[in-house]
């Protein structure tokens, strides 16, 4: 609560400074969403806009998540981690011996490689 202010500042900071801006856990704040699509679509019609500016949100999924906000940006989706084993497994099979040999701490990968 009493966010909004600080999150429009930051963006039109931003706007015109150039930097980024991350409205985190969105799906909490949807009463305000309204204001932030109206101030995302002055903004963009308006064109003043520095070219590093960008404006990241998360959210988790919400049927009341303004639409325009979400066609105007990408999109990114996680999936929740299976767990730290298969994590592992994945991140092992995604390394080739050619990598694994220019690894200065190979004693280490090792014995975490032999727990898995």
């Amino acid at each position: 609560q009493g966010q909004a202010p600080v999150a429009v500042k930051a963006i039109k900071d931003a706007q015109k400074d150039g930097y980024w801006v991350l409205l985190a856990n969105c799906h909490l704040m949807l009463s305000w969403m309204p204001d932030l699509e109206s101030l995302v679509e002055a903004s963009c019609e308006k064109g003043e806009m520095h070219k590093n500016y960008r404006l990241w949100l998360s959210s988790s999924p919400d049927p009341k998540f303004p639409l325009s906000l979400l066609q105007r940006g990408i999109k990114m989706t996680t999936e929740p981690p299976r767990g730290l084993r298969p994590n592992m497994k994945k991140m092992y099979n995604l390394i080739t011996e050619e990598k694994f040999a220019e690894c200065r701490q190979t004693s280490k990968y090792k014995k975490l490689l032999f727990t898995l």
